[in-house]
């Protein structure tokens, strides 16, 4: 195994420019734009730099690194504290139900309420492997390894967390969402919003955006067979939420209609069943391949790698393993099933 998890530096920024032109639109939080991706850089060693543990408004980026080539295939991101500078808007999906004793029937209407619920959350976002990368189970080594660092420096997040999943994205690169709903109150395309919010934030759709619910029966049948939905593309994702503990909760984005799924921090699995071991040496056995984790801040590594219980209740690791995380004998690490 020869990849592992860090900090992103300054000087990852070609390369997570390069990855962010192959996400093909709909990606918020990768946008192929330099100056965009140079301040997510900033704000990550900002908050790299900061010693004591209390929870404000950052943005850690992570990156996946070849350690034989040292390349960067993939990057994930976590925000510490969504809505602190803007309001962080979402639809709420529900349900009103009215009776008419005239006609003797029930009327059950759809609604999409804009609200700001989710405000104050700790989000988990921006995750990208390289098309060439997606095998061996780094997906899950991306989306865990923002798990295991988030338990490594608790204070720092919140109890709710949240994952903004994209939605459908037509072939032509426009969204049936944005077109049937917020398209009508702007005079762009989905493409000129996406990247417009990719760099300014959102705030332009709140500011404009009517305040009152929105009965989807109003909109196209197009953009209501879209709502909720993940892209394509994303499906896997979205069943990798649900078995870490997310669940749809009826939110879904104002941009393209894609489901946020939320949970407790507390209550992810990689987080309640992580567990810290001392390192005691290397061994030439097999192991059991688990995710393990070591160090805080810039210092903070995430692999996987082969474990062997020991009596005394230590753990030795595969070497690979041992050298992709700096560990030494006597070392604290975290480790997590598959």
């Amino acid at each position: 195994m020869t990849f592992f998890m860090r900090p992103a530096r300054p000087d990852d920024l070609q390369t997570l420019y390069e990855m962010a032109k192959l996400t093909g639109g709909g990606f918020t939080n990768l946008p192929p734009d330099r100056t965009s991706l140079s301040a997510k850089l900033e704000r990550t060693a900002e908050a790299l730099s900061r010693t004591d543990d209390s929870m404000e408004d950052e943005l850690i980026v992570l990156v996946l690194e070849n350690s034989e080539t040292g390349q960067v295939r993939g990057t994930c991101q976590i925000f510490s504290k969504v809505g602190q500078k803007w309001p962080f808007y979402s639809y709420r999906l529900g349900v009103l139900t009215q009776h008419s004793r005239e006609l003797a029937r029930t009327f059950r209407a759809e609604m999409l309420s804009l609200t700001t619920d989710l405000e104050g959350s700790t989000e988990v976002g921006g995750l990208f492997l390289h098309p060439r990368e997606r095998a061996e189970g780094l997906g899950l080594l991306l989306a865990r390894s923002r798990y295991l660092y988030i338990r490594q420096h608790r204070a720092r997040f919140g109890e709710k967390v949240i994952a903004e999943l994209r939605g459908v994205i037509d072939e032509a690169g426009g969204s049936p969402f944005w077109d049937g709903l917020a398209g009508r109150f702007f005079g762009m395309s989905f493409q000129e919003a996406d990247e417009f919010n990719a760099i300014n934030g959102n705030q332009f759709i709140a500011d404009l955006m009517p305040k009152t619910p929105i009965y989807t029966a109003m909109l196209t049948d197009h953009a209501r067979s879209v709502i909720g939905l993940p892209h394509p593309n994303g499906r896997a994702a979205m069943r990798m939420l649900e078995a870490e503990g997310f669940a749809n909760a009826g939110y879904i984005d104002i941009f393209d209609g894609g489901p946020t799924m939320v949970g407790q921090v507390d209550g992810l699995r990689t987080v309640s069943e992580a567990r810290d071991v001392t390192f005691s040496g290397t061994h030439d056995s097999s192991g059991k391949k688990m995710l393990a984790a070591r160090g805080r801040l810039a210092n903070y590594r995430c692999a996987y790698a082969f474990v062997a219980e020991q009596p005394d209740g230590t753990v030795k690791l595969d070497a690979s393993g041992a050298k992709l995380l700096g560990l030494a004998e006597g070392d604290t690490l975290t480790l997590a099933d598959r």
